[in-house]
């Protein structure tokens, strides 16, 4: 058997994420797939760990107590030349955009799927190792490099997962099983009970749409 090109060996990633329900999935996850993982539940912890284990990628919550995923986004950038992705409930435009400025390499959206995660990393990382190879300087430079992937499958899944949280006091897997619970109980799709409940969301807020 071959051994793998050095752009698709595993590496070291910290995993940030106060929720430690997720903390320890994506950390078994990605373990499984041969990485070396460090994991915190806090931004200052993050920063610690990042200045003494010097990860090749952080993989950042972005709603955390205390420092945030972008709080610990900005020193791992402007501090340590870390790169970094987001994996979060939240996929507004306000949300995006900050992630864009920050210089993300990739953008997730929750619910946790550890199958769709992996490669993401993976692929990440092999961009990431070809950059930094010499004669690559054009693909290293923020004007070359591709375009942040920002994964929006089902946003409104994600933002009613997110409600569902803040609202009940749910961890998110939590969250997920309610909203396929009351899914289930109006007879629509997961999809289409996760626009009904942001709608009514935004409608409560006066910000929805007049229908």
């Amino acid at each position: 058997m071959n051994a793998p090109a050095a752009s698709d060996a595993p590496g070291r990633i910290l995993v940030v994420d106060d929720d430690r329900l997720v903390l320890a999935t994506l950390s078994h996850g990605l373990s499984q797939a041969g990485h070396e993982v460090i994991d915190a539940d806090n931004g200052d912890d993050a920063i610690l760990l990042a200045r003494q284990h010097r990860p090749e990628l952080a993989l950042l919550d972005i709603r955390m107590e205390g420092m945030t995923g972008f709080d610990v986004a900005a020193y791992l950038r402007d501090h340590l030349g870390i790169p970094f992705m987001f994996l979060s409930a939240f996929s507004d435009d306000e949300t995006a955009a900050r992630v864009r400025e920050l210089g993300a390499v990739a953008y997730l959206t929750k619910p946790l799927d550890v199958r769709r995660i992996v490669p993401a990393v993976a692929d990440a990382l092999a961009r990431q190792r070809r950059a930094g190879k010499p004669g690559n300087a054009a693909e290293a430079s923020p004007a070359a490099r591709p375009p942040i992937a920002i994964d929006a499958a089902l946003p409104r899944t994600a933002l009613a997962v997110g409600i569902l949280m803040h609202r009940h006091s749910l961890d998110r897997s939590a969250a997920w099983r309610r909203l396929q619970q009351l899914a289930l109980r109006s007879g629509r799709s997961v999809e289409a009970e996760a626009a009904q409940l942001v709608g009514a969301i935004e409608a409560l807020a006066g910000t929805g749409e007049p229908r």
